[in-house]
């Protein structure tokens, strides 16, 4: 285990912002971490997964761990099912694509997503009608401070859409470890009606799909719509679609009739943000190296050198245009640091 003073963050974020970190370590066993947080005062570290989720907009004058722990262990199975642990350091497309390949199924419209097994909690991650909620069955934690352990079950994490417990109540408390799914073996429940994946399971002549044609259907959208982080830098999504009360909604609709929508509830729906973004002219506007995605209007990139307060800057003024058009405030799904 090696700590590196005045370390560069830009290859260890999917934005590729240029910042030092006051020192950087990269940890690849759980006893490693309880070594740098022993060693550490709990508010001098910041917990790096796959950089994914973040967006650096200032020198971090902190000690940066990174998380690289590795391991996939079957927990259990019967006939029907099967709990597999994934170690908090393993890249979470990997980790779904392993899954596939073993025929569990559950995670393969969550193909694709950016970012560490260790991180998915805290975001409740999901895309295509799936949320990291519909297989989670536990996680490993690890108290920043006491370095007691804990297991949260499901119940424990208060999960809401891109929400969790570890995003309120236990924000920079406890570092997860590792994550327990429960997954298919057979009679996989594919979900196939959301956006365009059985359009695609059409176009390539799939009619009794299994889960690695799903899979591959939502790697086929993901890829022709989101930018690869390896070729301009991103973090995939960076707000999230805003839930509205009905009133609202018929109000808007009653203006902007084309207006896409997905109902939560009774009194709630859902916008996706891109359109109303879009619907104001940003789809690919730049400013400098700090831009709007030309395919995805949800997506906000670095061309190349821009910082981390251009793109803040940029996420802020369509905040506040989106507000002035649909009187609705945006909520940032990236964590600004």
């Amino acid at each position: 285990m090696e700590i590196h003073a005045n370390f560069s963050l830009k290859t260890l974020n999917t934005f590729g912002i240029d910042v030092p970190a006051k020192q950087f370590v990269k940890v690849q066993t759980n006893s490693e971490l309880q070594a740098v947080l022993q060693q550490f005062y709990a508010d001098e570290i910041l917990i790096l997964g796959g950089g994914s989720n973040i967006l650096l907009t200032q020198p971090i004058n902190k000690t940066v761990v990174q998380l690289s722990t590795k391991g996939i262990e079957l927990v259990k199975e019967d006939q029907d099912f099967v709990w597999v642990k994934a170690q908090a350091g393993e890249n979470w497309h990997e980790f779904v694509s392993w899954c596939i390949s073993q025929g569990f199924g559950g995670l393969e419209n969550l193909s694709l997503i950016p970012g560490n097994v260790g991180t998915s909690p805290i975001q409740n991650i999901g895309a295509y009608g799936v949320e990291l909620k519909d297989v989670f069955v536990s996680c490993d934690a690890i108290h920043r401070q006491s370095l007691s352990k804990k297991t949260f079950l499901k119940a424990d994490c208060n999960f809401g859409y891109r929400d969790s417990v570890f995003k309120n109540k236990y924000k920079g408390t406890y570092i997860i470890t590792s994550v327990l799914f429960k997954l298919t073996k057979r009679k996989h429940r594919l979900k196939t009606d959301y956006g365009a994946i059985q359009n695609q399971l059409d176009k390539a002549g799939i009619i009794n799909p299994g889960i690695a044609d799903v899979a591959a259907a939502v790697i086929a959208i993901r890829s022709s719509k989101l930018p690869n982080p390896k070729e301009i830098g991103n973090s995939g999504s960076f707000f999230k679609n805003p839930v509205i009360k009905k009133q609202l909604f018929d109000a808007l609709r009653g203006e902007f009739k084309e207006m896409p929508f997905y109902p939560v509830s009774i009194d709630s729906i859902k916008i996706p943000a891109g359109w109303l973004i879009e619907q104001l002219g940003f789809k690919g506007v730049r400013r400098g190296d700090a831009g709007v995605h030309h395919k995805q209007a949800l997506v906000l990139v670095n061309y190349g050198e821009a910082s981390g307060a251009e793109i803040l800057a940029l996420a802020k003024e369509i905040q506040q245009t989106v507000h002035q058009k649909f009187n609705i405030m945006l909520e940032m799904e990236v964590n600004i640091l």
